[in-house]
C-alpha cells in the first residue's frame, strides 16, 4: 500500500463529514486535505483506542518525535510520507501538527473544564489549528480568513461535544463547562450514568445556541474574496449544523446514542453548497 493509499483509506473508514467536502476539491489540494486529515484522525485515535494512559502518552511522544523527524527530511509513517511533499505548497508548519498532538495530550491530562474559557483553549488546538490548515490547504488569499477558520473550528468542535455527551461519559470525560453544569444544576453522576432530566435538556439547549452562534459568527467573519476557495468549509459547516439541528429535533436524546447523518444525506449537503452555493 503506498502512503497514498493509505490515507485514503483513513479518510473513508472514518466515515467524518469531513470526507464529502474532500471530494469536490481539485486533485492536489484533495491529496493534502488527505493527508492532513488523516494525520489528524492518527493521533486522535491514540486517545480514543488505547486504554493505557502511559502507552498513549508514549506513543503520541513518537508522533511528536516523528513530526520533528519529517520535517527534518526524515519522515517514516505513511502519513508523513503522503504530508511531506505537500506541506510547503500549503503552508502547513509544523507548529500546525505540534498543536493538534498538544490537544490530543490535554485529553489524558484532563477530563473535565472548569469553564468556556478553559474548553475553548483546547478547541484551540484539536479543532481551530485544523481549520487554520484547512483553509490554507483550500486556497485561502485573505488574512482575516484564518479568524473565520478558527471559529468555524469552534463551532464544529462544540458539535461533536454535543453529539458525543454519551460516548465521553463512557470514557469518563465530560466537556461540558463544570460551571454551567453547576448552572443547570446537572450533577456529574448524571452524566456518566447518562441520566436523563429536563436540566439536561436545558443545559444542552444553553450549548446549542452557543454552537448556532458561532457558525453565524464565522459565516460573517469569512471575507468575500475567499468564499469561493472556503466552499469545502462551507460543506462542512452545512453538514455539522444540520446534524446539530438533528440533535435538536430529537431533543438532545445525545446519552445513550450518537446521532448520525446519513452518507447520502451529507453527500447531498456537500453538494448543495458545491453547486447551488447554498446552504
Amino acid at each position: 500500500m503506498t502512503p497514498q493509499q493509505y490515507v485514503q483509506q483513513k479518510a473513508v473508514a472514518s466515515g467524518s463529514s469531513f470526507y464529502y467536502a474532500f471530494l469536490f476539491l481539485p486533485a492536489p489540494r484533495r491529496a493534502a486535505i488527505t493527508a492532513f486529515y488523516a494525520f489528524c484522525r492518527e493521533v486522535d485515535d491514540v486517545v480514543d483506542e488505547v486504554t493505557d494512559p502511559g502507552v498513549a502518552r508514549t506513543k503520541l511522544a513518537w508522533w511528536q518525535a516523528e513530526v520533528a523527524k519529517a520535517y527534518a527530511g526524515q519522515p517514516t509513517h505513511p502519513v508523513m510520507l503522503a504530508l511531506m511533499p505537500l506541506a510547503a505548497d500549503y503552508g502547513i508548519e509544523q507548529r500546525h501538527l505540534q498543536a493538534v498532538i498538544d490537544g490530543c495530550q490535554m485529553d489524558l491530562e484532563q477530563t473535565r473544564y472548569l469553564d468556556f474559557a478553559g474548553l475553548k483553549s483546547y478547541c484551540h488546538l484539536v479543532a481551530g489549528i485544523v481549520g487554520e490548515v484547512a483553509a490554507r490547504i483550500f486556497g485561502q488569499t485573505d488574512p482575516r480568513t484564518t479568524e473565520y477558520a478558527h471559529t468555524l473550528g469552534l463551532a464544529f468542535q462544540l458539535t461533536n461535544i454535543i453529539r458525543d455527551v454519551g460516548e465521553d461519559a463512557m470514557l469518563g470525560r465530560i466537556y461540558l463547562p463544570v460551571n454551567e453544569l453547576q448552572q443547570f444544576d446537572v450533577k456529574a453522576h448524571e452524566i456518566l450514568k447518562r441520566t436523563y432530566s429536563d436540566r439536561f435538556t436545558a443545559l444542552m439547549r444553553f450549548q446549542a445556541e452557543r454552537a448556532h452562534r458561532l457558525y453565524d459568527e464565522a459565516l460573517a467573519l469569512l471575507p468575500d474574496a475567499d468564499r469561493r476557495t472556503q466552499k469545502p468549509g462551507l460543506m462542512m459547516a452545512n453538514i455539522y449544523r444540520t446534524l446539530l439541528r438533528e440533535i435538536e429535533h430529537d431533543n438532545f436524546q445525545v446519552l445513550h446514542q450518537r446521532i448520525r447523518l446519513t452518507p447520502l444525506r451529507k453527500f447531498w449537503l456537500a453538494w448543495k453548497v458545491q453547486a447551488l452555493g447554498r446552504m
